[in-house]
């Protein structure tokens, strides 16, 4: 092995302030309470960030409700759009600082949040503005349906915003959005861009907190829809407490995706596949390939050929630009991939990782590989969340589907052959959202994203993404 030179990215690009406020109706507001951010890194607290109660609650939807009845309803597309492609544009020219808050705040490596978070977060809001004054060509007599709740998770906090934003705003509602009590600061640099952008007041508003403020704005009277993209358990509750009403909803949630690499795919093209379809982000990503279903006659080939790439994984500091795994968001995350890596020891699998020092302090987790895997296993059907593979092997094509079908979930999957053929084949069976060929994790704003059983329903993205905010 030969030693790499550090190359960090320079923090002082990011501004960080001591405490931060609520951004409700164009301005920020202390609460009467407040919570820390601290970076997973190395347990440094960045910032007091307030935290939203019932009455701030009511105050943001108060001000959407205000900005939706008298401003942006009534606005005509084209200049709804005008505003989406200026915030784009400060998304464009201020990318490096939010590149470097997100990757200090969430933990992932900053050539992830740098080259691949931000790029598309400029660009859904690009897409977005480019639909604002064509939405009948998307639904017949296309009508906003008012203020828009939306609650988005810590492991692509300023993408997540995007993808949320972007078509409710073009669609002609205003918003309400909670981020992760983890990873608020990215999302309250997005207020400072909208008053940058002139955004009229209350179009947009922040409030940050945690649970208890998520549920008090879904369960809010003044909501006409709720956007969640989170943990299935929270799905659930969500979509218990928004039954019987005339609310609208989506849910964007876990996934267990299987990674299905047949014997005439190129094996190395499919090495790069499944290390990115799990090991980008720390596993944080809920279409993760966390399954490789390997066909038995290549399957000691093709782990040979894994554990040699997964030695080269660099973990460490999320800003140096050699780093390929981050740190883990939070302790109660790595606590959680812990207990589950353990399960899967004590169920029989066979754990390997490559040799790895991890930093002192901070959140870390080695790059981890299960093999003789049974699909009963807990690691098997349970969103782990983290850097963590399981293998299971296939004989035909019949039993790649039934292993790759047989989990609660249906975000997503990869199909890796030769044969054009094979590849249409399985994406008409397997029960997943999206299914990739040969590539793993590629998104577009212009392509649609959801799942289907306990992955959620609804699509973000594309032209879909517009119909989830209008009538």
């Amino acid at each position: 092995m030969f030693e790499y030179a550090p190359a960090p990215e320079s923090r002082d690009i990011v501004d960080i302030k001591p405490s931060y406020g609520l951004f409700i109706d164009g301005e920020f507001a202390d609460a009467e309470h407040s919570f820390k951010t601290v970076n997973p890194a190395t347990e440094e607290v960045l910032a007091e960030v307030s935290e939203a109660g019932a009455a701030d609650v009511d105050r943001a939807v108060a001000a959407a409700r205000r900005a939706y009845d008298m401003v942006w309803s009534k606005m005509a597309g084209g200049e709804r759009a005008k505003y989406l492609f200026r915030i784009a544009r400060l998304i464009q020219e201020r990318s490096r600082e939010l590149a470097v808050l997100e990757s200090i705040d969430n933990g992932k490596p900053i050539r992830e949040s740098r080259d691949v978070d931000l790029p598309l977060v400029a660009a859904h809001f690009f897409y977005y503005a480019g639909w604002a004054d064509k939405l009948e060509y998307a639904v017949a007599d296309p009508r906003p349906l008012g203020v828009a709740g939306q609650v988005i998770p810590w492991n692509f906090p300023l993408l997540m915003l995007a993808w949320k934003i972007a078509p409710a705003l073009a669609c002609g509602n205003t918003v309400v959005l909670k981020p992760a009590e983890t990873t608020p600061l990215t999302a309250l640099a997005f207020a400072d861009i909208c008053r940058q952008a002139d955004l009229p007041p209350g179009v947009v508003n922040i409030i940050t907190g945690a649970g208890q403020t998520g549920r008090a704005l879904v369960e809010h009277d003044g909501v006409d829809k709720v956007a969640f993209t989170g943990s299935t358990d929270v799905g659930r509750q969500i979509a218990r407490s928004v039954a019987g009403t005339p609310k609208r909803l989506t849910l964007e949630l876990g996934g267990k995706a299987a990674n299905v690499v047949f014997d005439d795919a190129p094996l190395d093209q499919a090495v790069e596949g499944i290390v990115n379809g799990i090991f980008f982000n720390q596993g944080h990503v809920c279409c993760a390939g966390s399954r490789l279903l390997v066909q038995e006659s290549i399957a000691e080939e093709l782990l040979d050929r894994l554990k040699t790439r997964m030695a080269t994984l660099r973990v460490g500091d999320p800003l140096d630009k050699n780093t390929d795994i981050g740190a883990i968001n939070s302790a109660a995350q790595l606590n959680k991939i812990r207990m589950l890596s353990d399960i899967g020891e004590q169920e029989g699998a066979t754990r390997w990782s490559p040799p790895c020092e991890l930093p002192d302090r901070g959140f870390w987790f080695a790059p981890t590989l299960f093999t003789d895997v049974a699909q009963s296993h807990r690691i098997a059907q349970d969103e782990i969340f983290g850097p963590v593979l399981s293998v299971l092997t296939f004989r035909t094509p019949q039993e790649a589907v039934e292993k790759a079908n047989n989990t609660p979930y249906g975000l997503s999957a990869g199909v890796w052959t030769d044969k054009g053929s094979r590849i249409l084949w399985m994406a008409q069976r397997l029960r997943a959202g999206v299914v990739w060929a040969n590539t793993f994790n590629k998104f577009d704003p212009a392509s649609p994203f959801g799942g289907y059983k306990e992955s959620g329903f609804g699509r973000e993205g594309g032209r879909h993404g517009l119909e989830a905010y209008l009538r």
